[in-house]
């Protein structure tokens, strides 16, 4: 996956434009006469009076943001209608910090907006705002609106309407329906004071000050107290994100499994980060589950162990490399075979046409035999210069690294950047032509994209063929709150035809020696239920060991509080057919303090 700090910083500078430049602007706005916010919200998600011009909209204050590119407050109508799906609270943008507080009672003239956080091609919904306000304050002190309980009773859980196919599938113009859909429901609260209670953590504390928790607690639950994503029809409609609009310093800092105990309270937001928010007043307590980072077992005398990490754009200039090493010693109990994903050349971002790695992984290395584990050799193949994708100047690729007193590389001179890996047969064996090499490294499949590293590897006398891979990042997808239901999925194209090549390359071995061991892993970027994990599949070439398996023991990635699966080991029938164990080793995803936000993978089989 892309660094999400490189893309929140470019949606910020996007928004701060955004936040004026997306607002309906006429030459000559159209006037509406006094409206209650109610009806300036409708019950749809577009507000009937988008573009006009409203005055004396009243409501009571129930919370004001005075930082970041979205200044403004929130205002509610103390005297709700009985439709339940028009909302009673709406955001007011203000641009500069707001001069009201929290209880005050004011009145508005402004125009009504919608706002697409992120702007419109991200396919967001939008957010009805009152932009260019005139507010007067009328009174101060008085109780806030009683807020809304999301509870487990409440949200239902169907998720989302189909789109309206006249409307490119946007669910924009249909009557919400809060009783059938969670969209719908969190829709029909949009901008409104709402309360949880007692939610546990699904999405542990990130950089940005925000968490995610599950207002139904049964919901797909995992041993970790996670929330498990493991179909396409089920969205796990209990998951919601909270931020503060207090103090960043005192936001909790929280593993998935934690609870927030007591009340959290504050008004319901939508943003291009996870949608549906509830930005609090109010934050409950924070009431630690005690979650440990996982240790998976050694492998023994007559067991492989191939492991796949990724170490999230590791350069020289990191200060995670001994973290990096405990991992994999201690957690992972130094696998025989480690194919490490996103590792940076040697002077990371700067982005100066350098694209060696060696200074990179040899202080992996070296941290890794400081932290009691073996000094692991290694290949690699350094990519063209900005060729692979990822951070500018970073150059990531796949590196192999493995223990020479358990397993032998076999060289085979000739790889590089540009040429393709190949299959031969020696005395009715597989071969590569090139080792280590990489697989159709020219084809448009791995345009600005990691280009499989394939090597050839030994074990007690037996050849195992080893492809790391790094597919095609899920950025440019619709999120799962997108006003277009089913959300589009535009990434997995490019992913389906990279996972069609390996494919098509581990039948070449198979074609040459029926019963070869071969493993393809890596990070996979997409789900063992994909699409992509079908065609990586094929007609039984492959097989994703994941779904060995309990369902709610398939993650290695936590994403807006959805557990899922990202990273993948599949392996050949040889070694299907063998015996062979495997373990999603959770050491980062789960955890507010991770070096990486993927959990390695481990297999152990007997060749």
């Amino acid at each position: 996956m892309p660094s999400r700090s490189s893309a929140r910083l470019a949606a910020l500078t996007v928004a701060a434009v955004c936040s004026a430049a997306s607002a309906v602007v006429i030459a000559s706005p159209a006037h509406a006469d006094a409206v209650r916010i109610h009806d300036i919200q409708g019950t749809t998600r577009i507000s009937p009076y988008a573009g006009q011009q409203v005055t004396d909209v009243t409501g009571i204050v129930t919370g004001v943001r005075s930082y970041g590119s979205s200044r403004g407050f929130w205002i509610q109508d103390p005297s709700p209608d009985a439709d339940p799906a028009t909302s009673e609270g709406v955001f007011v943008f203000t641009s500069s910090a707001p001069k009201v507080a929290v209880g005050d009672a004011v009145t508005v003239n402004g125009t009504v907006s919608e706002f697409v956080p992120g702007g419109a091609s991200t396919g967001n919904q939008s957010v009805t705002e009152i932009v260019r306000p005139t507010v007067t304050v009328v009174s101060s002190g008085n109780p806030v609106p009683a807020a809304v309980v999301v509870d487990a009773g409440s949200v239902p859980n169907k998720y989302a309407p189909e789109g309206d196919p006249a409307a490119n599938g946007s669910v924009n113009g249909l009557t919400l329906k809060p009783r059938k859909y969670a969209l719908d429901y969190y829709e029909s609260l949009e901008g409104q004071n709402i309360r949880v209670k007692d939610t546990r953590v699904v999405g542990a504390t990130d950089p940005y000050t925000e968490l995610w928790v599950t207002v139904k607690p049964q919901e797909n639950a995992n041993p970790s107290g996670g929330t498990v994503y493991g179909s396409y029809k089920q969205q796990n409609t209990g998951r919601l994100q909270i931020q503060s609009l207090g103090a960043v310093a005192a936001f909790p800092k929280a593993n998935v499994g934690d609870v927030l105990a007591g009340v959290t309270e504050g008004p319901l937001d939508y943003n291009q980060f996870g949608g549906y928010t509830l930005v609090g007043n109010r934050i409950g307590t924070l009431e630690s589950a005690g979650l440990e980072r996982e240790t998976t077992r050694k492998q023994g005398e007559r067991e492989l162990a191939v492991a796949t990490y990724n170490v999230e754009n590791l350069d020289p200039g990191d200060t995670t490399f001994a973290a990096h090493a405990a991992a994999i010693v201690q957690h992972l109990q130094s696998p025989d075979i480690v194919s490490l994903e996103e590792i940076q050349d040697d002077n990371g971002a700067k982005n100066d046409g350098t694209v060696t790695a060696g200074q990179t992984v040899r202080k992996l290395i070296d941290a890794i035999v400081a932290a009691g584990g073996p000094r692991y050799d290694w290949r690699s193949v350094d990519p063209v210069n900005n060729a692979d994708g990822g951070e500018p100047g970073g150059n990531i690729r796949q590196v192999f690294l493995f223990n020479t007193e358990r397993v032998s590389f076999t060289d085979r001179a000739g790889g590089d950047a540009t040429t393709a890996a190949g299959v031969t047969g020696v005395r009715g064996k597989a071969a590569l032509t090139v080792s280590p090499g990489r697989i159709d490294p020219a084809n448009t499949a791995f345009n600005s994209s990691r280009k499989p590293l394939v090597g050839e590897f030994v074990f007690q006398g037996r050849t195992v063929f080893v492809i790391a891979n790094h597919f095609n990042s899920k950025g440019g997808d619709q999120g799962l709150t997108s006003q277009y239901q089913p959300a589009a999925r535009s990434s997995e194209v490019q992913r389906h035809q990279q996972a069609a090549l390996v494919n098509g390359f581990v039948k070449d071995i198979l074609d040459t020696e029926r019963k070869a061991n071969v493993i393809a892993l890596g990070d996979i970027n997409d789900f063992e239920f994909s699409g992509t994990a079908d065609v990586l599949e094929g007609d039984g070439e492959l097989w994703s060991a994941i779904k060995s398996l309990p369902r709610e023991e398939r993650y290695s990635y936590v994403y807006q509080g959805n557990s899922q699966v990202l990273d993948q080991i599949l392996v050949s029938p040889a070694i299907r057919r063998g015996v062979f164990e495997y373990d999603s080793v959770h050491v980062n995803s789960e955890f507010h303090d991770q070096i990486s936000d993927h959990d390695p993978q481990v297999l152990r089989f007997q060749p």
